[in-house]
């Protein structure tokens, strides 16, 4: 009776530590704002740079160990998730695309919006887990906690260049150069890893005390991927809609990588300002909320 009773009590201890902790004031912590927090976190992940390419290298080695395909399924996987959706949306519903436009121009189409999503859906899909997955080092007060949801960025940012390799291989053979444009790229990678680590961080703390996360996040992953214009056509798109998107960072995103590789011009400035504004204020949020919440991850995992 008494083992149950602790049973029952520990997830009431938990809910209830978690409801005062965001209830507290910053002051209450040791650093009084989120300012100098966010300076010595972004210091201590330069510092462990190191730290951190061995545990990405470790992580993407360790997936795939004992597997057929080893390390190849890095490059595999993308690969087929892409021939995979271009199979669905380019070959058996190719109606829907008009008559005008060949396969091959709709797989650069869908290959290019693609390149942003790779990278973001796997680390937020992975963020909920990552501190149960680590939970021996998140225990260990000397270890960086706050590397951990960014290994998981670090990680998406391989699978984007597998897949960017792949997509400028099809550009090339499809048009036969890779356009000037392309220099272009580092204004949407910045804000994307921005966009990327505040909400890994934020949903790594969260998921410390809410195990169901992982769940719910790959179901709002999902439907994110599809109420943006990445396998179909922005023209598609119904006019109300329009405005409606343009706020959303994915869909900017997505745009841009179009923009410099098939468009050959520059990203649209007046969304691209707005993205690093979104951006940097969804790092700076998620990263309170990780500094916040970070104490109490030893006693909740």
């Amino acid at each position: 009776m008494a083992n149950i009773s602790h049973e029952l009590r520990t997830p009431l201890n938990i809910i209830v530590g978690f409801a005062e902790m965001l209830c507290t004031a910053p002051e209450a912590y040791d650093t009084p704002t989120w300012s100098p927090a966010l300076r010595g976190d972004l210091l201590t992940i330069w510092r462990n740079r190191s730290l951190i390419r061995t545990m990405v290298r470790r992580d993407i080695l360790g997936r795939y160990r004992g597997s057929f395909g080893g390390i190849f399924w890095t490059l595999l996987n993308p690969l087929l998730l892409m021939l995979t959706y271009f199979f669905v949306f380019g070959v058996v519903l190719e109606a829907r695309f008009g008559p005008n436009s060949s396969r091959a121009d709709f797989a650069l189409y869908f290959l290019a919006g693609m390149l942003p999503w790779l990278a973001i859906s796997e680390a937020a899909g992975r963020a909920p887990a990552v501190m149960l997955e680590h939970r021996n080092f998140v225990k260990k007060l000397v270890f960086p906690v706050e590397t951990l949801p960014v290994n998981l960025v670090a990680a998406g940012l391989v699978t984007e260049v597998f897949g960017l390799v792949m997509f400028t291989a099809a550009l090339w053979a499809a048009r036969g150069t890779v356009p000037a444009s392309v220099l272009w790229l580092p204004l949407l990678i910045v804000p994307q890893v921005l966009l990327t680590a505040g909400l890994a961080w934020f949903l790594a703390a969260l998921g410390a005390f809410v195990r169901d996360l992982g769940q719910i996040i790959g179901f709002l992953l999902t439907l994110w991927f599809f109420l943006t214009p990445i396998c179909y056509p922005e023209a598609s798109l119904p006019a109300w809609a329009v405005p409606v998107l343009s706020k959303n960072p994915l869909y900017v995103l997505v745009r841009g990588y179009r923009d410099v590789f098939l468009e050959m011009q520059a990203p649209a400035f007046g969304a691209l300002w707005k993205l690093w504004a979104l951006s940097m204020a969804v790092c700076v949020a998620g990263h309170a909320w990780f500094y916040k919440l970070r104490k109490s991850f030893p006693d909740v995992i």
